[in-house]
């Protein structure tokens, strides 16, 4: 595909792409059962990254992730007809376990499509609020074609967890929230998997402030959007190697041309510095953060020159981390 091709497929996907309007939208939309999740700073970590920091703690969001915020809106968006259908997704956690609680809250049913290496207390939280699971291999295209399988099963409405206007449009409500809490940011930096947060954030934050600088965070073990943005084509069929469980999906359709069109760039880090970061957030601010919510801290200590003298707003995008298996990732970088 040529250069000429990929702007004309990126101009027909932005047409479909969340306005600030719409993020606005979703505010309201979610405000009675979306958490507004605190701002929370630390004197450390500002010494150690020497930039200061704002902390939007999504950790602390309902189901303990920001995919509630996205999920909440497009359940909420459906029509009456469309939720007595059932509501389908495909997910590797948190996401699943958003869907399936804002569908709860809608009185639909849930079905969510996850990989089999999907973490245990997210696999709980899924069952918890009620959802059904069905397995599949953890590539995006074993979920793709067990999606499809299972909507044609069951008639069910879609909510793609990224490539979705009205997923993005809700995710962007935390950034919305960052921005008020935080005023005169300089930048922002969120997670970034499928793209859906970080779509949301990059246009929720240039809506309030076209100057600010936007970065993504990406483990090494799965970059494929840091390399489709550096390629300028969306690249694809990658399999994935990092503890970032909830990061291990590739950029979508509809999330690369957003990314393009906002993100300066996306920062790279190694799982040993994400597990870092993470056991810098419990103990310097007493928060539980899974690897995925501390890559962004991560990415700011590996590049302190890139921030210095900042104000940095950092999405800290989940807290849904099986404690057994985190004893065990610090013992291991104890050793």
């Amino acid at each position: 595909m040529n250069a000429h091709d990929t702007q004309t497929l990126d101009a027909v996907a932005l047409a479909d792409a969340p306005a600030y309007a719409d993020i606005l939208a979703a505010a309201a939309r979610i405000a009675p059962h979306a958490h507004a999740t605190p701002v929370l700073t630390s004197r450390a970590l500002d010494e150690l990254a020497g930039c200061r920091l704002h902390f939007k703690c999504e950790n602390l969001q309902r189901g303990g992730a920001f995919k509630f915020r996205g999920a909440c809106n497009a359940v909420f968006s459906l029509s009456d007809e469309q939720a007595a259908r059932g509501i389908v997704t495909q997910s590797s956690g948190n996401h699943g376990g958003a869907i399936a609680l804002a569908a709860r809250l809608r009185g639909a049913r849930a079905t969510v499509v996850a990989p089999h290496n999907t973490p245990k207390v997210k696999l709980a939280a899924i069952r918890a609020y009620g959802a059904d699971v069905v397995f599949c291999e953890p590539a995006q295209s074993a979920r793709d074609e067990t999606t499809a399988q299972v909507l044609a099963d069951t008639g069910g409405v879609l909510v793609h967890p990224f490539n979705d206007p009205r997923v993005i449009a809700g995710q962007g409500t935390a950034t919305l929230e960052l921005m008020a809490a935080a005023p005169g940011l300089d930048a922002v930096i969120a997670p970034v998997s499928g793209g859906g947060l970080l779509s949301g954030t990059a246009i929720a934050a240039h809506g309030g402030d076209p100057a600010i600088a936007v970065y993504g965070a990406e483990p090494l073990g799965a970059r494929d959007a840091h390399d489709s943005l550096a390629e300028g084509r969306r690249i694809t069929g990658r399999a994935t190697d990092t503890v970032c469980d909830g990061l291990r999906a590739e950029l979508g359709t509809l999330t690369f041309p957003i990314l393009r069109s906002h993100v300066c760039e996306v920062l790279l880090v190694d799982d040993a510095q994400a597990i870092a970061a993470m056991r810098l957030i419990w103990e310097r601010m007493k928060l539980v953060v899974e690897p995925s919510g501390a890559v962004p801290l991560a990415a700011v200590l590996a590049h302190r020159d890139l921030f210095a003298g900042r104000s940095v707003g950092l999405i800290v995008s989940g807290g849904n981390v099986d404690l057994d298996q985190a004893a065990h990732w610090f013992a291991a970088q104890a050793s």
